[in-house]
C-alpha cells in the first residue's frame, strides 16, 4: 500500500516550487483542486486525507469525482478539465517513483478532458465603457479609485491578476509612458499608455503617494486588492452604470471581459492580430483569434467585397413594414 500524503507533499515541494519554480497562482490553483479532491475522497470513502493511498484514487473514483464536480458543485466543463489536469500531473509525478502502480497510473492518465461549447467573446460597446468607467462616485477616493482602475483595465487589458499586482514603481508616465507587469508564465510585458490613462494615474498617484512596491490599487489600509475584490468592484458598477446603459444588462461581465474589450478596441482600430497578440501577452496567436470571431464589423466587410456581380453590397434589410402594408393594398 502507497500512501499519497508524501507523494502530494513532494509533488508540490520538489515538482512545482523546487523544479518548476511555478507561480503562487499555479499553486495555489492545484492546493484548490487537491483540496476538493481530498473532501470529496473523505466523504465516499470515510478515511482521512492522510489516511488515504494512492490505490483509493482509481480511474473509476477519479471519473466519479469529476461526476460530482458537474453534477453537485455544479462547476463548469472547464473547471472540470483544469481539475483533471492537475491529477494527471500529479499521477505523472508519481509514475517515476511508483513503476509498481503504472497500470493504475496510465488509467487515470487516459481520462479524456471533456471538450465544451466555444462561445463568442463579450465584450463592452464604446458607449457601455464609457457609462462603466463613469459609474464610480468621483466624490470619494474610493470612486476615484475605481475609476481609475476601471479605465487602466479597459486601456491596457491587462489580467486581474497582472492589475492586482502593479505597483506604484510599475508606472512610468515620463515621455513614452507605459505600465509593466510581469505576465502569465513570469512574462515580463509593457504597455503603452495614453494622453488619457496618464492622466487618470497622475490625478490618482498625487491623491495615494503610493512608493516603490507598494499596491496602485489598494484597499483602505493600504492592503493589495484581491482578484475577488476586483470582481466585486466591476459587478458593482455595473450595476450602477445598468440604469444609464440597459444594454449592460444583456451580458455576463467580469473583470476578464475588460480585457476582451481592450482586445475588441484594437482590433476596430485596425492593428494586426499579432500586435494585439503581443498587447495581451498570449504565448499562441491563435488564442487572439478568438476575436476574429467576435468582429461583426470585420465580416460585415467581407461580405461586402464577395457581393455577387450586378448586386448592390451590404446586408439584406427586410422593406419598412408601414410601406410594405400600405404597398400590398
Amino acid at each position: 500500500m502507497t500512501s499519497l500524503a508524501p507523494i502530494l507533499e513532494s509533488f508540490f515541494l520538489r515538482r512545482l516550487v523546487g523544479q518548476r519554480r511555478a507561480s503562487q497562482n499555479t499553486v495555489a490553483s492545484y492546493r484548490d483542486a487537491f483540496r476538493l479532491l481530498l473532501h470529496y475522497a473523505k466523504e465516499e470513502t470515510g478515511n482521512a486525507p492522510q489516511d488515504l493511498k494512492l490505490e483509493d484514487l482509481d480511474a473509476v473514483f477519479i471519473g466519479g469525482y469529476l461526476a460530482w464536480l458537474e453534477s453537485s458543485r455544479r462547476a463548469s466543463i472547464h473547471t472540470r478539465n483544469a481539475r483533471l489536469a492537475a491529477i494527471r500531473a500529479l499521477f505523472r509525478y508519481a509514475s517515476y517513483d511508483f513503476p509498481e502502480h503504472a497500470e493504475l497510473i496510465q488509467r487515470v492518465l487516459a481520462i479524456p478532458a471533456k471538450r465544451s461549447d466555444k462561445a463568442i467573446v463579450t465584450y463592452l460597446t464604446e458607449e457601455e465603457s464609457n457609462t462603466l468607467i463613469n459609474a464610480p462616485d468621483a466624490s470619494t477616493w474610493r470612486g476615484r479609485r475605481d475609476r481609475t482602475l476601471l479605465f487602466v483595465a479597459i486601456v491596457t487589458g491587462l489580467r486581474v491578476s497582472e492589475l492586482v499586482n502593479v505597483t506604484a514603481a510599475d508606472v512610468h508616465l515620463e515621455s513614452g509612458a507605459y505600465l509593466s507587469c510581469q505576465g502569465k508564465g513570469r512574462k515580463e510585458r509593457i504597455t503603452p499608455l495614453g494622453k488619457d490613462a496618464c492622466a487618470h494615474l497622475k490625478a490618482w498617484l498625487a491623491e495615494r503617494q503610493p512608493q516603490g512596491t507598494a499596491p496602485l490599487f489598494s484597499g483602505p489600509s493600504g492592503q493589495k486588492l484581491t482578484r475577488d475584490a476586483v470582481a466585486k468592484i466591476v459587478a458593482r458598477h455595473v450595476k450602477t452604470a445598468t440604469t444609464d446603459c440597459p444594454s449592460l444588462a444583456l451580458k455576463t461581465i467580469s473583470p476578464h471581459t475588460l480585457r476582451h474589450t481592450c482586445a475588441m478596441r484594437l482590433l476596430q482600430a485596425g492593428i494586426d492580430i499579432a500586435t494585439i497578440a503581443l498587447w495581451l501577452g498570449h504565448e499562441n496567436i491563435r488564442t487572439t483569434q478568438i476575436y476574429l470571431h467576435a468582429d461583426l464589423a470585420l465580416k460585415q466587410r467581407a461580405l461586402d467585397r464577395t457581393a455577387p456581380p450586378g448586386t448592390r453590397p451590404g446586408r439584406y434589410h427586410p422593406p419598412d413594414e408601414l410601406l410594405a402594408f400600405l404597398e400590398g393594398l
